[in-house]
């Protein structure tokens, strides 16, 4: 009964490792040929512009997605777990982006940002809040773009984990602080949050891990332009492995070089993983 499960582990997981691992180490061209690099590829990841630029973008884009997804999730599951009129309805739309195909919620926002008849132009320029169309792919809007679908199409997800958790907590604890006088910030400050933290510490976590890997929402809307303002880490790699245009027009394919690049990310990952684990232990270990 393990047969399936072991045979989809090697395919899927341990069979692309051990090919990134073993490709690294040489340089292919789109004609098929293969040359022993060594280290080669990795001293041109050192000097790579490109590949430092995107890790810039990454930890930008990363950081601006958890500090609004994860205290936005945290604040609609609040509300939801109160005894709201419709929460049913609430929760469902605000979960519903999350079971949308990333490809496709991120088309109709290309649509709905469309500096030139988008509907959110539109919008603002019947409200007299801009007297002119407003271009949300230049560069100076870009990145608050694609982070404003990547919060939209995130916050539902972890809203569930939230709202899962506060729903473990006993209500008995609520009725013996409101018994010595506790009002609601104070049940909030000292009940609520500290009985939340083993899952928020999950949530934190995973959310940590999505942000370094999306790629698929900023493909589709801005495709790491302009001028790679937008170009992430794991769209770089994309770029690398499968013969398309980049940021700026040029077409690339290096299985060797991606290898690299891959390899390297993932360590960047897994570091910065351990990391916040070893943070979070430590605060548990404090409290």
């Amino acid at each position: 009964m393990l047969l399936p499960g072991i045979f989809f582990l090697i395919v899927f997981a341990i069979y692309p490792i051990l090919w990134i691992v073993k490709n690294m180490f040489y340089h292919y061209t789109s004609f098929g040929d293969y040359a022993f690099s060594g280290i080669d590829n990795f001293l041109k990841l050192m000097q790579d512009e490109l590949f430092w630029n995107a890790c810039k973008n990454t930890v930008v884009y990363a950081a601006g997605k958890m500090v609004i997804t994860i205290p936005l999730a945290f604040i609609f599951a609040f509300i939801l777990n109160s005894k709201l009129k419709g929460r049913m309805a609430y929760r469902t739309v605000i979960f519903m982006p999350t079971i949308i195909s990333v490809s496709v919620m991120s088309m109709v926002f290309y649509l709905i940002f469309n500096p030139y008849n988008g509907s959110v132009n539109q919008v603002l320029m019947a409200l007299g809040l801009i007297e002119k169309p407003i271009n949300w792919f230049d560069s100076s809007h870009s990145m608050a773009t694609v982070l404003f679908v990547a919060v939209w199409g995130a916050v539902g997800n972890y809203m569930i984990y939230f709202l899962s958790g506060l729903q473990t907590i006993s209500k008995e604890v609520y009725e013996s602080a409101e018994i010595d006088g506790a009002t609601g910030w104070k049940k909030l400050r000292y009940i609520t949050i500290p009985m939340m933290a083993p899952i928020s510490q999950m949530v934190i976590m995973l959310a940590l891990t999505q942000a370094f890997k999306d790629y698929e929402n900023i493909m589709v809307l801005t495709g790491g332009g302009p001028d790679y303002k937008t170009e992430v880490l794991y769209l770089y790699i994309y770029r690398l492995f499968f013969p398309m245009g980049d940021a700026g027009g040029n077409v690339v394919l290096q299985y060797g070089y991606g290898s690299a690049v891959s390899f390297v990310t993932a360590i960047l990952v897994g570091i910065i993983t351990a990391v916040y684990l070893r943070w979070s232990r430590n605060m548990n270990d404090a409290a």
